[in-house]
């Protein structure tokens, strides 16, 4: 939740200028009310957009939520589906995760689906266990031919915000637990072809180390893409 629609216009006035000659797709995830603006701003750019968050129901009693029609008249390219701290503020579960990746896939947008465990999960060695079944769950009933479009973002819940980060080893072994766990329930092909992220405290200084790992094929990116120049560092890693 940052940015005004003057903040958001100055932020993609300086991203454009820094945004020269790189092959790295990027996207700016933005609240509801700059994502028009950002994508006028980043029209005849290589720059998408995408929303934090839509709403599974087409139309409805749903006061204060946004429908996939609506961020799809608008253009968007992204939508980010079930952060933790969806799940964790705002009753975000695997189930409301799951209809939300079957509203967004029957239109052009592509989800950004969230997995992670907490620190105590972590410790108490039920890691694999959590994002396993965040996987299944969130996933049920969505065939090969869908998957391939889903991003999967791994974001450990105790390295979001909190200026820890998994080491780069941590990292590739829970992206390489999560394209096991895609092998095992939509085989090697189809799991091959998923892009997997990895997001929680990327910033320029350890960008490289993480995005250097066999099975890291990208960042979701907090706190760092606030400021234009830093975002660029990490997509210039």
């Amino acid at each position: 939740m940052f940015k005004t629609k003057a903040q958001a216009r100055a932020f993609a006035d300086e991203f454009k200028n820094l945004y020269q000659g790189t092959d790295v797709k990027t996207a700016i995830c933005a609240s509801f009310t700059d994502l028009e603006l950002l994508k006028e701003a980043f029209a005849g750019t290589e720059i998408g957009v995408g929303a934090q968050n839509v709403h599974f129901e087409e139309e409805g009693a749903f006061t204060g939520e946004i429908s996939a029609a609506m961020l799809e008249e608008i253009g968007v390219d992204y939508c980010v589906i079930g952060h933790s701290e969806r799940r964790q503020y705002f009753a975000e579960t695997d189930e409301t995760v799951n209809l939300k990746l079957k509203r967004l896939l029957k239109g052009p947008i592509r989800p950004i689906m969230c997995v992670g465990e907490s620190l105590e999960q972590r410790d108490a060695g039920e890691l694999f266990d959590v994002v396993r079944g965040q996987l299944e769950k969130g996933l049920v009933d969505i065939p090969a031919e869908d998957m391939v479009r889903i991003v999967i973002a791994y974001e450990p819940i105790w390295a979001i915000g909190t200026g820890r980060t998994a080491t780069p080893e941590q990292a590739e072994e829970m992206c390489a637990f999560i394209r096991k766990t895609l092998i095992d329930l939509y085989g090697e092909d189809t799991a091959d072809e998923v892009i997997i992220q990895y997001g929680g405290s990327v910033k320029p200084a350890n960008a490289t180390e993480i995005m250097n790992m066999d099975e890291i094929d990208g960042a979701l990116v907090g706190g760092a893409s606030l400021k234009a120049e830093d975002f660029m560092a990490i997509i210039d890693f």
